[in-house]
């Protein structure tokens, strides 16, 4: 499965809740992105057939792979909210710029940014394209 637009911001939202409390259940994803339980529901189950989530008692975790793929998303997200606040940019326009960037940005650019600006923190403000403030 190629990860999408879509597909990332799921894992990369199941990333900061799981860091937030453990792990999730899909209300939870639902009511962080605005989706209806039966959308986050589907989305779950390709996500989970794919092998990035796994399911216990009705919680999500990330597997390994899906907390790689996750953890990548969410570097690039930071780098590139670091480089947009490097130019000025303010904080809620940079996270929100970031979130759209973040899908489509190379390897390439990311390898530069690292260069320029250094490793992501592993934690940072995260905000997404509906405004809502999250800690990661």
């Amino acid at each position: 499965m190629e990860l999408g637009e879509s597909a990332e911001n799921y894992l990369e939202t199941i990333l900061l809740l799981q860091r937030e409390h453990g792990p999730v259940r899909p209300v939870e994803i639902a009511n962080r992105l605005g989706f209806s339980r039966p959308s986050v529901c589907h989305a779950v189950g390709l996500l989970r057939q794919a092998g990035y989530l796994e399911s216990e008692d009705g919680r999500l975790r990330l597997t390994p792979k899906g907390e790689a793929a996750a953890g990548e998303v969410f570097e690039r997200h930071l780098l590139l909210c670091r480089m947009l606040r490097s130019f000025g940019v303010g904080e809620e326009a940079a996270g929100k710029d970031a979130c759209k960037m973040e899908h489509i940005v190379s390897e390439e650019t990311v390898r530069c940014l690292r260069a320029a600006f250094g490793e992501a923190p592993q934690r940072g403000p995260i905000v997404r394209q509906g405004g809502h403030n999250r800690r990661g």
